[in-house]
């Protein structure tokens, strides 16, 4: 048998083990070697260890349907996004961008839309009562509102920007079960009052151009 300290294949016992020919047991003289075993699969799986990224990763998000006319939905731009559109369109509303967009998140309804309902509504809060109001979708006055000339005001845009996605949250999808702009819209600004298809045509135009210039920039 050879003589050098090493590791060698014993093919009896099917694995591979590391002799030391020099190895002496202090309790046991008579002992020529020791046999020091250590399983292949152990070896094979520390090796494999050392040599794999066991970091954390993180889950990049879903890519945006950006034909999607449903109002339910994560973002699809972005707060700074959002707010680069409100400040370049000199909306007294800049800078709150960030809030459109978490709550946008927390109601589960995309903010693109929120936006689009803005420039509809009142150019960003530029022109008619929204001026006042701080509304971004002109909600007519109702029970348990402050109002003014009809319509609900509040005491901030963000106070503005949440009743509105609860309005479509809790009316309009969770009761009525309208999710597109197609089903929400005539309801919401009917015929009688809007030019209803050019409502329609136009919210899905500015949030088409939205989601490309946000994935672009």
């Amino acid at each position: 048998m050879p003589q050098e300290s090493g590791w060698y294949f014993i093919e009896d016992w099917g694995d591979y083990y590391y002799i030391d020919w020099n190895y002496r047991d202090p309790d046991s003289p008579n002992w020529k070697v020791i046999l020091i075993l250590v399983g292949t699969g152990i070896l094979i799986l520390a090796l494999l260890f050392a040599s794999t990224d066991v970091s954390p990763q993180t889950e990049k998000p879903l890519p945006v349907d950006l034909s999607s006319h449903s109002l339910v939905g994560g973002p699809s731009i972005s707060a700074s996004f959002i707010n680069t559109v409100l400040s370049n369109n000199g909306s007294p509303a800049a800078g709150t961008g960030q809030d459109m967009y978490t709550l946008g998140v927390e109601y589960g309804i995309d903010p693109v839309y929120a936006l689009a309902f803005f420039k509809e509504e009142s150019s960003f809060g530029t022109t008619g009562v929204a001026q006042v109001t701080h509304s971004i979708g002109n909600s007519r006055c109702s029970a348990g509102y402050s109002c003014y000339l009809g319509y609900r005001a509040y005491g901030s845009w963000q106070e503005g920007y949440q009743d509105w996605y609860q309005l479509i949250k809790n009316l309009y999808i969770g009761q009525w079960g309208k999710s597109t702009v197609e089903e929400i819209i005539p309801t919401y600004a009917p015929p009688s009052e809007n030019d209803t298809q050019s409502y329609i045509d136009n919210i899905n135009t500015w949030v088409a151009t939205w989601r490309q210039e946000n994935q672009n920039s």
